[in-house]
């Protein structure tokens, strides 16, 4: 990672605010616009602007009430979290290592030496400069197959997890919206935030050097990033794979203008996209996992293979495709991953 990221990865927990501010940019337009042109742009309700009012920033502003164990977060990380980050947040398999790399004296001196020094693999403890930061992105994303579906005081005990795991508190510490200011003050990256640079102040040193060429342009432009043929749609349908993540869609307009209709999918399908299964799984593609089809074909003339299925999607594991593990879903109803395993089975139709 460059040493401009280093710098910037903190500065994105304030960003959130930015975001959440974009987030009135259609609704002031609806407020500006309604009159003048019917249909166009509405007020956003109140629980879309709750929705989206969710930021924490580096000051804790926005920070809800609460506290969580680390103990507690040992539970919801087994069951929720250590699938893709490991038992001890080292795994890296499906993710980097978020614990690792950090020391006593960085500790004490709130700046990583590996990160000044180089020649370390990076966690996500070495380069964070502010809990709010690890706080806002676990309440707002995760875990990966259910973002926002933590309680507030699961998010708690998960940093203090993670915290322990760093050696910043102790196994019986107890996070809470009192004390988390006191715990950043031992973040062992605290300092390791710059200003200085171009991207901050004009007049600073910028982080790259070039001389700008204003002569023999280029007359065809070719897109640098442009993927060969070979590597488009290697992931199948991308909108497809998205993930819930809770409320924030907006409500039909007022004036009842007819939405267009969405292809209809069967309730296994469904049921797949909602629990974001096709984050993973493609259809007829690899993605992080086995394609379906690929499931159907092994296991087809296998009598047993609906309950070795069902097993597997509620218990997780891996080593039949592979050192990447399937998470655990312990909150999926029987019947539910019954519907999905014979549906995979049936050829996902």
């Amino acid at each position: 990672m460059s040493r401009f990221t280093e710098r910037w990865i903190p500065a994105f927990a304030g960003m959130t605010a930015t975001l959440a501010l974009l987030a009135w940019v259609p609704a002031y337009a609806g407020m500006t616009t309604a009159g003048q042109y019917p249909g166009i742009g509405r007020t956003a309700t109140p629980a879309e602007i709750a929705a989206w009012d969710i930021d924490v920033r580096p000051d804790f502003k926005g920070l809800p009430p609460g506290s969580g164990s680390v103990a507690k977060g040992q539970e919801v990380w087994e069951a929720k979290c250590a699938s893709c980050h490991g038992t001890f947040g080292e795994s890296n398999e499906v993710f980097q290592p978020i614990v690792g790399g950090t020391t006593a004296a960085d500790i004490k001196a709130g700046r990583v030496k590996s990160l000044v020094t180089g020649g370390e693999a990076r966690t996500t403890l070495m380069k964070l400069s502010t809990i709010s930061t690890l706080w806002d992105y676990i309440n707002r994303a995760m875990p990966w197959t259910a973002p926002k579906s933590l309680t507030t005081e699961e998010v708690y005990a998960v940093v203090a997890y993670i915290l322990n795991l760093g050696d910043i508190v102790p196994a019986d510490f107890v996070l809470s919206d009192k004390n988390i200011a006191d715990v950043q003050q031992k973040l062992p990256n605290r300092n390791g935030v710059s200003r200085a640079h171009g991207l901050w102040d004009l007049k600073a040193t910028p982080d790259v050097k070039n001389t700008a060429c204003m002569s023999r342009c280029e007359t065809d432009v070719t897109l640098a990033s442009a993927l060969p043929e070979y590597a488009r749609d290697s992931h199948g349908d991308l909108a497809a794979q998205q993930r819930a993540i809770g409320p924030g869609r907006g409500e039909p307009p007022a004036n009842g203008t007819p939405k267009v209709a969405a292809a209809a999918l069967s309730p296994a399908a469904a049921l797949a996209k909602e629990r974001a299964c096709v984050a993973c799984h493609g259809i007829d593609k690899r993605i992080v996992g086995p394609a379906f089809n690929e499931i159907a074909a092994k296991y087809r003339g296998d009598s047993g293979a609906e309950a070795k299925l069902v097993e597997k999607v509620k218990q997780g594991g891996s080593g039949n495709w592979g050192s990447i593990p399937m998470p655990a879903n312990p909150d999926l109803a029987e019947t539910d991953v019954r519907t999905l395993v014979k549906w995979i089975l049936a050829g996902s139709k």
